[in-house]
């Protein structure tokens, strides 16, 4: 894994997550494939495989560049902006 500087400004400890699913898809209709919480501000939202790809579109929105996988079992987090593991 590669350490990014957007790591370094991540909130200490990490938000609460905001929802248990993808709010978004919901309303939408749609059911995500995989969930990504933001580690900005806690919201949940849907993988790239999801039809709706609500993580990468709350990135876009916000800006907030580092998600964590919130699938159980796994621990890795991504940044947007270095498009990398980190």
């Amino acid at each position: 894994m590669n350490e990014c500087p957007h790591v370094a400004t991540l909130p200490h400890p990490e938000p609460a997550p905001l929802s248990e699913t993808c709010l978004e898809c919901l309303a939408a209709g749609s059911h995500p494939v995989q969930l990504r919480l933001c580690l900005d501000c806690g919201h949940v939202g849907c993988c790239d495989s999801s039809p709706f790809r609500h993580a990468t579109e709350h990135f876009k929105d916000t800006g907030h560049a580092v998600m964590r996988t919130f699938e159980p079992g796994e621990s890795w987090r991504w940044c947007f902006v270095d498009g990398s593991i980190v």
